[in-house]
């Protein structure tokens, strides 16, 4: 880990990328930052001891460069760090949406463009980071954006064209299960159950399912039939479930989420 990186935009995500990387054993001197607001930079150096930059020092110093500005402030950012870029710099882009044509364009003849998607369980190291190679990125760029996204969870590589279905899932995945608790939460209540209690055993079975569904090898759909007793409790919440559409409303929201990650390429705001 001798390489130079700069977080640029750092929100949420990129501090959760950040503190993953310190956790990892990455030198503090080689970590820089920027943020738009100046006691925002302030509050990053104070908490984990990195070095607050602007962009163009950023982009001059560090050997691998990490974009996690919103998408409609993308291009703006790459006309600031254009002059100052030299094309053997990595740049690593965590906007949803925008290609990596995108930025090459905007950028030094052959230089190295990843594409990553992350999520916001990288606040947990429980991210999952889905990767793909720009037309001038290597094996060896990959590698280094897998090392770093490692850090904060499991990371997946994937064809680029694949990306805005891959947001749809896993980018934006941790809010529809957020919303599905949400209105389990609600359901308990309307059953009879303090809202705590009813938080709780939500939370607990969604942990120990998801855990049978990495670690059992099982297909959800043993894994939901073991649960589903004939003439049982949970086939009559199954029944409702597909009476009022549920699996069709999933798919037709991931198609509506791949959709919009399709105009956010296409610069439409």
């Amino acid at each position: 880990m001798t390489q130079k990186v700069a977080v640029l935009g750092t929100g949420k995500i990129g501090e959760a990328l950040l503190s993953g990387v310190i956790r990892a054993g990455w030198p503090l001197p080689d970590l820089l930052v920027t943020a738009r607001r100046p006691e925002r930079a302030k509050e990053l150096q104070e908490r984990h001891g990195v070095t607050p930059v602007t962009n163009a020092e950023a982009a001059k110093a560090a050997d691998t460069l990490i974009l996690t500005v919103k998408p409609q402030d993308m291009g703006t950012l790459l006309d600031e760090l254009a002059p100052h870029i030299p094309a053997d710099r990595l740049v690593i882009s965590g906007a949803a949406g925008i290609p990596t044509s995108f930025i090459e364009e905007r950028l030094a003849t052959g230089t190295p463009v990843v594409r990553v998607m992350t999520n916001t369980p990288a606040l947990v190291d429980e991210a999952m980071s889905v990767i793909s190679a720009g037309s001038h990125a290597t094996a060896e760029h990959l590698a280094h954006a897998e090392e770093i996204f490692g850090a904060v969870g499991k990371t997946l590589r994937v064809p680029e064209s694949q990306q805005d279905a891959c947001t749809a899932l896993s980018g934006s995945g941790p809010a529809y299960f957020f919303y599905l608790v949400e209105a389990m939460t609600d359901a308990g209540i309307l059953l009879g159950l303090p809202r705590d209690k009813a938080h709780e055993l939500i939370v607990q079975s969604a942990i120990g399912a998801a855990v049978m569904l990495r670690d059992s090898g099982e297909h959800p759909v043993k894994l939901r039939e073991n649960v589903t007793s004939p003439a049982g409790t949970t086939i009559n919440a199954i029944r409702e479930l597909e009476n009022h559409g549920v699996r069709a409303a999933l798919i037709a929201a991931l198609e509506a989420a791949r959709d919009r990650s399709r105009e956010l390429a296409s610069g439409n705001s």
